[in-house]
């Protein structure tokens, strides 16, 4: 059963926690809101990695970290008088409200796509007020380049520009294969290097046509990857082979059995 006071009384007992260790502990005390950050990104991607593995008590131990990390940053930048913790939670609230003006306001949506349209253009505006002219080259410009290539394709999609479906995408990313093949074949690696990045950008907006997200499909490759691998080298090492010394089709011959072996 949810209890919100608890919660709330909850949140005020580790923000109080962080404010005394702040104080107390040497090294909590010594502390920039740039140390802050770099925690606080690591503590994040902890925390998605716990979720794509969907163990509950690992999920809640690293979001109490990431919370906890967040509390840290806040209370760092209230020392260095940058600005009060009140301020960031009123500020917040503000801004949720104001981008669901069809809870809290006379707008109307009935679908998740109508809100999505309606947090686009509000956010837009308040960008505009901010940064006059600033557009789409604003969007996720902090992510990391995979998760801002989606997002990118996902905005212009609400916009009104997208491809049909996933082999639309595909044929796009075909095509900047071919012209990064001949920028190749002409000695051209610069050329060659932007036209894989054209198809990177493509090739990361084709799993939400599947329903998927691109960083947590690359996730799970890695790991396929990792686990072949490491099975690559076990074999090797019981054969009493030295992988580095191999011909390329007896390490292809390695590696499809190490793909049978983690298939069964």
């Amino acid at each position: 059963m949810k209890n919100p006071n608890g919660a709330v009384e909850a949140f005020a007992k580790l923000m109080g926690l962080v404010r005394e260790l702040r104080e107390k502990c040497p090294w909590d005390r010594e502390q920039k809101l740039g140390d802050a950050a770099k925690y606080l990104i690591e503590e994040a991607y902890e925390a998605a990695d716990a979720i794509a593995r969907g163990n509950n008590a690992e999920i809640a131990d690293e979001l109490g970290d990431v919370l906890a990390a967040m509390i840290m940053a806040i209370v760092i930048a209230e020392d260095e008088g940058r600005f009060a913790a009140d301020t960031l939670l009123d500020g917040a609230a503000t801004k949720l409200i104001r981008r669901h003006p069809h809870v809290y306001g006379d707008a109307k949506a009935d679908t998740a796509a109508e809100v999505l349209a309606h947090w686009d253009r509000i956010k837009r505006e308040e960008i505009h007020t901010r940064e006059p002219g600033s557009g789409l080259e604003k969007a996720g410009r902090a992510l990391p380049a995979l998760m801002r290539a989606e997002k990118l394709g996902e905005h212009a999609r609400r916009e009104g520009m997208d491809w049909a479906d996933a082999r639309g995408v595909l044929a796009k990313v075909r095509e900047e294969l071919g012209e990064a093949e001949r920028a190749l074949e002409r000695g051209e690696s610069d050329a060659a290097a932007e036209e894989i990045g054209d198809m990177l950008l493509a090739l990361a907006n084709a799993p939400r046509f599947l329903g998927h997200g691109a960083e947590q499909t690359l996730r799970r490759a890695c790991e396929k990857f990792a686990g072949r691998f490491d099975e690559v080298a076990k074999l090797a090492a019981s054969r009493g082979m030295d992988l580095k010394k191999l011909l390329p089709e007896e390490v292809e011959a390695l590696w499809q059995e190490a793909k049978h072996r983690r298939a069964t």
